[in-house]
């Protein structure tokens, strides 16, 4: 599955990121929820076990959600992630997870795209569950980017994050109890790349056009719509880029206007 290169591929470009950190960095407060670095990369890390587990081990899966419920109860994600980890921190962290990260898209590479996995939440295609590993590294990668005030290199890997965000319009309304008001709204986005993405047809919902970058920041919720140069027309447009989410999992709120942007530093 290409989906499964483009994920370590991602996954490498925000290891190399941090390669160079002095060991105290990853101590570093970001702008997603105040977590840290090492928060950050544990959350990722910890996860690619999950999945990982999905695909070889249904049973070690099992027990893997298992402690993850009894361990988040009376606490918070960050806590449990740090305990199953056994406070693993720093550069042998990013070392395990890019090592976790590269077998594990070495399995989904040779899976059938097909095969359901169970997760979480709904069971999912392999396919499935690679892309959305894809995009979570890329959207906690953002945060990452952002502290240090690095500008993101994007390729056009985050065609797969645009694509969730077109293939959750539905799931984004009904996730909040709202019916979907009409169609989606076409969009017209520009790759990386330079080539010209369209999704959608012409309707009274209106039309979203601009950095394919941008739109997948919005789905996303690393950005704010108002921090971002999209174009925005039609009121149902409009409403969505308010509430847009591509993840699973109850309605979040899109950070506040101002909240999420690149810092003026560098690494």
């Amino acid at each position: 599955m290409q989906q499964a290169i483009d994920f370590l591929d991602e996954s490498k470009a925000l290891c190399a990121l941090l390669a160079p950190l002095p060991e105290g960095d990853f101590q570093r407060p970001t702008q997603f929820k105040g977590w840290t670095i090492n928060n950050i990369i544990r959350h990722l890390h910890v996860w690619n076990i999950a999945v990982d587990l999905s695909l070889r081990d249904e049973a070690a899966f099992g027990a893997f959600v298992a402690a993850m419920m009894d361990g988040v109860r009376g606490g918070n994600l960050p806590e449990f992630e740090a305990r199953y980890l056994d406070g693993l921190s720093g550069h042998a962290l990013r070392n395990a997870w890019i090592e976790l990260a590269e077998a594990t898209a070495g399995a989904f590479a040779a899976a059938d795209p097909k095969l359901r996995l169970k997760w979480v939440g709904p069971d999912m295609s392999a396919l499935s569950s690679i892309t959305a590993r894809l995009m979570e590294t890329w959207a906690h990668g953002q945060a990452v980017y952002d502290a240090f005030g690095v500008e993101r290199q994007d390729t056009d890997r985050i065609g797969n994050i645009v694509r969730l965000g077109v293939n959750t319009w539905t799931f984004t309304w009904k996730n909040r109890r709202i019916e979907p008001p009409g169609q989606m709204p076409k969009l017209r986005l520009s790759a990386p790349s330079g080539a010209e993405w369209e999704y959608g047809e012409p309707s009274e919902s209106g039309m979203i056009s601009g950095s394919a970058t941008e739109f997948c920041q919005v789905v996303t919720q690393c950005r704010n719509i108002a921090d971002t140069s999209l174009e925005v027309i039609g009121e149902v447009a409009h409403q969505w880029m308010d509430i847009a989410q591509c993840f699973a999992g109850p309605p979040q709120h899109p950070p506040e206007k101002g909240s999420r942007h690149r810092a003026e530093m560098g690494v």
